[in-house]
């Protein structure tokens, strides 16, 4: 008997802070519908996600699936790094 794999959910955003040692906090925005307005407005989370290797960077959209808990607030696993952000050079003045 072939045992089924539950993959849950697979969202999409952007990486905010990669501050922490294989975490990463990803916004995910979305839109949500008032309920007596019937008005859609844009909305965030800010999900904790679990970054083994850690590659991913500030600024890069990812796609993170749902996991089983790993710590008190990661929930969350990287699936992929979709684009990676732009690299900013930075020139001091002392350069000129």
């Amino acid at each position: 008997m072939a045992e089924s794999i539950k993959i849950g959910r697979i969202l999409q955003g952007v990486v905010v802070s990669d501050k922490m040692q294989n975490s990463i906090v990803v916004r995910v925005n979305r839109l949500k519908k008032h309920s007596k307005y019937l008005k859609y407005q844009k909305t965030h989370t800010k999900l904790i996600a679990h970054d083994q290797t850690n590659q991913a960077k500030i600024g890069d959209v990812v796609t993170i699936r749902e996991s089983r808990p790993l710590s008190r607030r990661k929930r969350w696993v990287l699936r992929e790094i979709v684009t990676r952000a732009a690299a900013i050079q930075i020139q001091s003045d002392d350069q000129e």
